[in-house]
């Protein structure tokens, strides 16, 4: 099995999420109605966070390091970055995922910060 493109597979999975999001999660003016659904796009592309910051830091395993090896590590690459993964952090993990905020912006920024740390690992990615 040939090794996946991490940043494929992390936009792939914020993707996904939107998908979940859209189709399932029911939108109704400025909420979702189902808070099932938003637990399940949280993860999924907090998850796709994880993935591209894994591809940039060469982590090969399953297993996943805890926010603070993820913290620490992108502290010490850049501080906006710091600010966006501690911001999807926040918002994709505790708020959707755990929580289940049904606030349409709250999902909304979060998806954004997935977006600008994917494209961030991406830019670095290319440069290296």
């Amino acid at each position: 099995m040939k090794d996946e493109d991490p940043i494929a597979e992390a936009r792939r999975h914020v993707e996904n999420a939107r998908t979940i999001l859209r189709e399932k999660a029911a939108k109704e003016d400025d909420r979702y109605a189902d808070r099932k659904y938003v637990k399940m796009a949280g993860h999924t592309a907090y998850t796709g966070v994880l993935l591209a910051l894994d591809g940039l830091f060469g982590i090969k395993s399953k297993g996943r390091k805890d926010i603070n090896w993820y913290r620490d590590q992108v502290a010490r690459t850049d501080k906006k970055l710091l600010s966006n993964f501690m911001s999807a952090y926040e918002l994709l993990h505790l708020s959707m995922s755990y929580d289940g905020n049904q606030d349409v912006s709250t999902a909304q920024t979060g998806l954004r910060r997935a977006d600008e740390i994917i494209q961030w690992v991406e830019q670095r990615s290319a440069v290296c």
